[in-house]
């Protein structure tokens, strides 16, 4: 699974989320950073970027992001949520997540007998009235200009003590530094406030998705757009769900999670069918790769420099590349006489190893494994294993630091090159869509090694590049760790 978040959650002015139980008063930028975890944890990647067109591709989809780069998907799951478009009311938007907000059951508490100032700038925001009036006797309701209002349900509130002030058109917003003071009326009225409550409109986050036929439609409030869909989360383009209150602006963040989940159930349950039906177990990350490799060669071709240094000195046996890519290591090994097996998921980036070894009348033997399976490596088959900058998806158990430790023989060398971890975070400094925390690391590696029984930890370093490896602009520095197993 692959999360792309352009990290402009629309609740992102809040201080606190509420109405959510367990977590009531948290942060929402904190209930996040803790999904993201939990994500990475399951083996998911979130990518940093924003996706600006989705299209079809045979029966898969394209997601291209703003930075030119793009990933494949069988399912598309739309959660972008919506966009608040305020009323033009000078100053509003300074404070809006704040002592501005738009639900009594999110933020209503807070205000409660505090003096509150509700503009009404359309018809339904008439309806929250008598919910404000038992959280504050202090209560001003403005209706703009032009906003039809029954005069009954005017009437039932006046009598009930709510000031109603029917044709009042909001100026500006008063504040005293990041206090707001109260609203100035477009007649120079003030009236002291020490909150206001706005209903804005309204617009879906899916101008991605319009190359594959999805449309929003109008909401029965008027007040903005919405995604159709069943009650399982699709919509009427096959593949694509929708969740959260991209469906229902109504939603707060508990039942837009709760939604999620059953949406992404239902993903799962529409993959799995299609799976049985094509009696195959496909892999997400397989297919990524796959896409990848279609292209141009992705990398220089020349071996890692790191790998070239550290194996200065080793008696040539037998050989396992582990996310071997396009092979620069590979056949680097082969011609310095190792017996070497190169290993990926992609088959792709194998065919092209398969054909350079040819080319080269050297012996490669290429095999389509994956770390994370279970015992994809002969245990013990390996003089030296190496796995240099390998792109193996963390899972809780860290099954695929072990899986790499049981294939070396007894008295033979692991060694692990991977990029500053640092360095990989900021995007200018990446060459494809990468999450880095949603992969093993070296450290990871250190971390098995200093508990298990009869490995040495002869290199665990970070240092230069050396000059003419690998194609890496988008990095200076490797993390090198060589440990060598009791023979």
């Amino acid at each position: 699974m692959i999360v792309v978040d352009s990290g402009e959650p629309r609740n992102a002015p809040a201080a606190r989320m509420h109405s959510f139980l367990g977590r009531d008063g948290t942060d929402p930028a904190d209930l996040l950073v803790a999904g993201r975890t939990e994500v990475r944890s399951y083996g998911g990647e979130v990518l940093s970027g924003r996706a600006v067109r989705v299209a079809r591709d045979g029966g898969r989809f394209v997601v291209e992001l703003a930075t030119g780069d793009s990933v494949v998907a069988r399912r598309i799951v739309v959660a972008t949520g919506l966009v608040d478009e305020l009323p033009h009311v000078e100053g509003l938007a300074e404070h809006w997540g704040r002592s501005v907000i738009h639900c009594p059951f999110c933020h209503g508490y807070e205000v409660r007998d505090q003096r509150l100032v509700h503009l009404v700038t359309h018809p339904m925001g008439f309806h929250v009235v008598p919910l404000l009036r038992q959280l504050t006797s202090r209560l001003v309701v403005l209706v703009a200009d032009g906003v039809a209002v029954d005069e009954t349900e005017v009437g039932t509130l006046t009598a009930a003590g709510v000031d109603v002030r029917v044709g009042a058109t909001a100026r500006r917003v008063l504040s005293d530094e990041d206090r707001l003071t109260g609203v100035e009326l477009a007649d120079g009225t003030r009236i002291e406030a020490d909150a206001m409550l706005v209903g804005p409109r309204f617009r879906p986050r899916a101008e991605p998705f319009a190359e594959l036929g999805l449309r929003p439609t109008p909401h029965a409030s008027g007040l903005g757009d919405v995604v159709e869909v069943d009650p399982m989360g699709a919509t009427a383009v096959e593949g694509v769900f929708a969740a959260g209150n991209i469906t229902d602006p109504s939603m707060q963040v508990l039942p837009a999670a709760a939604h999620g989940s059953r949406v992404g159930g239902a993903v799962a349950m529409s993959l799995a069918g299609e799976d049985v039906r094509a009696a195959a177990r496909p892999s997400g990350s397989v297919a990524d790769w796959d896409h990848r490799y279609s292209g141009d060669p992705v990398w220089s071709g020349n071996p890692n420099g790191s790998l070239v240094a550290e194996v200065a000195g080793l008696t040539p046996g037998r050989a396992l590349d582990v996310g071997a890519g396009e092979g620069g290591d590979a056949i680097w090994l082969a011609e310095q006489g190792w017996t070497v097996t190169a290993s990926d998921i992609s088959s792709r980036a194998l065919d092209r190893i398969r054909a350079e070894a040819e080319r080269r009348d050297l012996d490669v033997t290429c095999e389509l494994a994956d770390a994370n399976a279970w015992e994809p490596f002969t245990p013990g088959g390996f003089d030296l294993v190496s796995a240099a900058y390998a792109s193996i998806p963390r899972t809780p158990d860290l099954r695929g630091v072990h899986t790499i430790l049981d294939a070396v023989a007894p008295g033979g060398t692991l060694i692990v090159l991977s990029h500053d971890l640092e360095a990989m975070r900021h995007p200018q400094h990446q060459h494809r869509p990468f999450d880095p925390e949603a992969y093993v690391h070296v450290d990871d590696f250190a971390a098995v090694l200093g508990s298990a029984p009869g490995w040495t930890v002869e290199v665990d370093d970070r240092r230069a590049r050396p000059a003419g490896s690998a194609s890496a602009a988008h990095h200076a520095e490797d993390r090198v760790l060589r440990a060598r197993r009791a023979g």
